[in-house]
């Protein structure tokens, strides 16, 4: 029974911090591109803090349950991407790096008001005080991991995306080719490479040196200037 409770109450302690997380991140490249020209995502109510208006099944339920299950040294997701016309924006290649900077950027907004709602914590009901810290730890916690891993350079991820806008011509075309493959190259990177090298010995943990140890910078940034 001991075993059910803290499951249910890991369970439930999870869901808003990742709810909040993915979908209001995915808002933030709807408004930003709305913002700059390009009315795609107003016109199909994405532009919205409503967050069933950008839940995606596998990305926003399955995979996050998955990762908690097992216990998973990390936490991440996806929401519905929101549609973006860059051809509409007023300056395509510079606003495509703001629309994909507002996602992380809106993650670490949302990890810093995690934080200031600590001070509000003594305020609440001795009862449900316990499961209020636990939320706001995984809201900051989840928030801080999704804007690492969503700036990783890589196509099609809010980073790769950046880099594309950043980067001189004959850097980021080759770049941008890969964006097809994107997510099949993190996968293996970061799963399949990992879990396959593991038996023979290997210490190859990408996920610990570019989104773990990065996260706790950030996070250790966060808490010296608001905690």
């Amino acid at each position: 029974m001991d075993d059910l409770n803290n499951a249910i109450v890991n369970l439930t302690t999870w869901i808003l911090p990742a709810l909040l997380a993915i979908t209001l991140h995915e808002a933030a490249h709807g408004f930003a591109a709305d913002r700059l020209g390009d009315n795609t995502a107003r016109m199909l109510g994405r532009v919205s803090l409503n967050p069933f208006r950008h839940i995606d099944p596998i990305g926003t339920i399955l995979l996050p349950g998955a990762l908690l299950i097992t216990g998973a040294p990390f936490m991440f997701g996806w929401a519905k991407p929101v549609p973006v016309n860059f051809r509409r924006l007023g300056n395509p290649r510079r606003d495509m790096v703001l629309v994909s900077a507002a996602g992380p950027a809106m993650n670490l907004v949302l990890a810093v008001a995690g934080v200031l709602m600590y001070y509000g914590l003594p305020y609440v009901p001795e009862m449900a005080a316990t499961w209020a810290r636990l939320n706001l730890n995984n809201l900051v916690i989840f928030n801080v991991v999704l804007a690492v891993f969503n700036m990783l350079p890589i196509p099609p991820l809010d980073g790769g995306r950046v880099a594309i806008g950043l980067l001189p011509y004959k850097l980021a075309y080759p770049l941008a080719r890969i964006e097809p493959m994107g997510f099949v190259v993190v996968l293996m990177v970061f799963f399949v490479l990992p879990m396959l090298l593991r038996p023979m010995g290997f210490g190859f943990d990408p996920a610990r040196w570019l989104i773990v140890m990065p996260a706790n910078y950030i996070l250790q940034a966060i808490l010296s200037v608001f905690g």
